[in-house]
């Protein structure tokens, strides 16, 4: 027997949209419009609308929905979760902006423009080598698309400096950069730019380059756990819990400056009001004072 044919008897079959819908209808998940909902899944793929309907399954029953459960009600759980995604990655990159910038300052000043080649000013040889093939690659892939890198190939023998090389690497490579260097430095850079200890900016800088990593791929943030929980201050922790998203916002309120966490505030609660009336705060674990806890003045 062809392996292939006996996997493919295994899986289900393909579905056509109109079947789709029909699947939602049997398992008690009220369509007004069947039309409408299938040229809705014609641009959202039933898959990945099922992981948000999972909130709305029958406790008792897992395969049927909960009654009076609708499509619109799905749908809003989906459209709020995207329009979260969107929000949290335009603060992100300004929070990542503005870290390239602290850790490429005071690196260069306290150990000179190549000091970050210098395995002397980390704490783990092993992951410095790591880190600096890394960036090899990085500046090495850039050279065609990045006028600024090709220009110190050219005049200074390729040697880039701290403030230019930090420029083709993500968030996720400056959080691990920032963990292996100097304690001293990360103190310093912790204290005089975040005002938290420098355990916690390791912490949420590893929480935030992972948010940001699912929202930039259109993961899910509804009813789904962080990969890293972030590293709360005592008070904090009796308030809610690090594994939703929300422990995530409230770090990066924290990170913005007074005029940044204004506008993202006041963006957040409107996006908040505009789906309440479908979301469950338990699924991204906003507690009831939730403004209340963001609203307060950290600096």
């Amino acid at each position: 027997m062809d392996p292939d044919n006996k996997t493919n008897m295994k899986i289900k079959p393909p579905t056509t949209y109109r079947e789709q819908v029909e699947i939602f209808k049997t398992r008690n998940l009220h369509i007004k419009n069947s039309e409408s909902a299938e040229n809705y899944l014609q641009r959202v793929n039933y898959y990945r609308l099922s992981a948000y309907a999972i909130t709305l399954k029958d406790p008792l029953n897992k395969e049927n929905y909960k009654d009076n459960s609708t499509f619109e009600e799905l749908t809003s759980l989906y459209e709020f979760d995207r329009r979260l995604r969107l929000l949290l990655l335009g603060v992100l990159e300004t929070i990542e902006i503005a870290f390239r910038t602290h850790i490429s300052y005071e690196t260069a000043h306290k150990y000179g423009p190549l000091g970050y080649k210098d395995k002397e000013n980390f704490t783990n040889e092993k992951f410095h080598k790591e880190s600096l093939d890394e960036l090899d690659t990085l500046i090495s892939r850039s050279r065609k698309g990045e006028l600024f890198i090709e220009h110190h190939f050219k005049n200074y023998s390729g040697h880039i400096p701290i403030w230019a090389a930090i420029e083709v690497t993500s968030f996720g490579y400056i959080s691990k950069f920032y963990r292996n260097l100097n304690e001293d430095l990360k103190k310093h850079i912790a204290k005089v730019y975040y005002n938290v200890p420098y355990l916690y900016l390791e912490s949420w800088l590893q929480t935030l380059s992972n948010v940001r990593n699912v929202c930039a791929h259109y993961g899910r943030l509804y009813n789904k756990k962080l990969t890293f929980k972030p590293r709360l201050f005592k008070e904090d922790i009796r308030r809610f819990n690090n594994q939703k998203v929300y422990a995530a916002i409230y770090i990066i309120q924290r990170l913005l400056t007074r005029v940044e966490r204004k506008r993202f505030l006041i963006e957040l609660e409107t996006l908040i009001q505009e789906y309440e009336e479908h979301i469950d705060y338990s699924h991204i674990g906003f507690p009831n004072n939730w403004r209340e806890l963001l609203n307060n003045k950290h600096k």
